[in-house]
């Protein structure tokens, strides 16, 4: 039976490893290809563990984390994710930034998806203050023959929850993609949502 917990700020610390590996397992597949760094997953991870109001959202089945979804307040970002805001005149204490939703794939198509966003959205509301939430994704180009046959994009789901695709909107990320012999900036593009 699969049970969803939640954490906040120190209290991940026991799952960090456990999220770590599940971030380069989801990610390594398209649409971003990664090729795993545990380091960069320590760095990543330990912005969130320091942040006392960021939310973990783990599904487990039995003591295995099989899934994961994060948020934290824009303001206790890195600079990358800060920089568009900025640049659009948005107010960093007005978003709550959501950094990823990775699901084993055996999982998927159970609604977990939709559990990770009405926790994560449920929890920026509780806080009180903002009145966005947002995230980035990777694109790559249609006719990229890495991709697999049959893949669908996630904006129809992001678009059915509220969300709306930012024409000018971008960080830049490097990673070191699977075959290539050194990391390279990959742009994600930003989703927004007022948060109503």
């Amino acid at each position: 039976m699969i049970e969803v917990k939640t954490f906040s700020g120190a209290q991940i610390e026991p799952y960090l490893d456990a999220v770590a590996a599940l971030r380069i397992a989801v990610f390594r597949d398209w649409p971003y290809l990664y090729a795993g760094d545990r380091d960069y997953e320590k760095q990543y991870l330990a912005t969130y563990a320091k942040s006392p109001e960021s939310l973990f959202v783990l599904a487990f089945d039995g003591e295995r984390v099989i899934g994961a979804s994060t948020g934290i307040p824009l303001t206790d970002e890195t600079a990358a994710f800060q920089k568009p805001f900025l640049d659009r005149g948005i107010a960093l204490g007005d978003v709550f930034y959501f950094g990823e939703s990775v699901l084993l794939r055996e999982y998927r198509g159970h609604g977990l998806g939709h559990r990770f966003f009405e926790e994560r959205e449920g929890y920026a509301r509780r806080l009180g203050r903002f009145a966005l939430t947002a995230f980035c994704a990777v694109e790559r180009d249609a006719g990229d023959p890495r991709k697999p046959e049959g893949f669908r994009p996630n904006d129809v789901f992001w678009n059915k929850r509220g969300y709306t695709r930012q024409a000018d909107m971008f960080c830049t990320i490097e990673w070191q993609e699977i075959g290539a012999s050194a990391p390279t900036p990959h742009q994600l593009r930003f989703w927004l949502r007022p948060l109503t």
